[in-house]
């Protein structure tokens, strides 16, 4: 799946089928289940779910538990400078 197919299935009320948990969570934040999001990167538990843990407490105002997940993905424990916005689209060119 393409980014384009990709932000086109935000449309739906379901994310496309064959995505990964990575999209899937991005997904769901995206159409603001936040709860859904965290759920299903949380049981990944590697680097690179880590990363997406990351920006979704950052989203939700939890600085600290956000820098320990940028830590967890091997990037500044310090959280980005960039908007959630930014930041999100990033992720989407990352993993889908």
């Amino acid at each position: 799946m393409d980014k384009d197919s990709f932000l086109h299935s935000l449309k739906e009320d379901e994310p496309p089928i064959h995505i990964s948990l990575y999209a899937q969570a991005l997904w769901y934040d995206a159409k603001g289940n936040w709860q859904r999001a965290h759920e299903i990167i949380q049981a990944i538990g590697d680097s690179k779910s880590a990363r997406i843990h990351a920006y979704l407490h950052r989203k939700e105002g939890d600085l600290a538990n956000a820098d320990y997940w940028y830590w967890k993905a091997g990037e500044d424990s310090e959280s980005p400078k960039i908007s959630l916005k930014e930041e999100w689209n990033q992720l989407v060119d990352e993993f889908v």
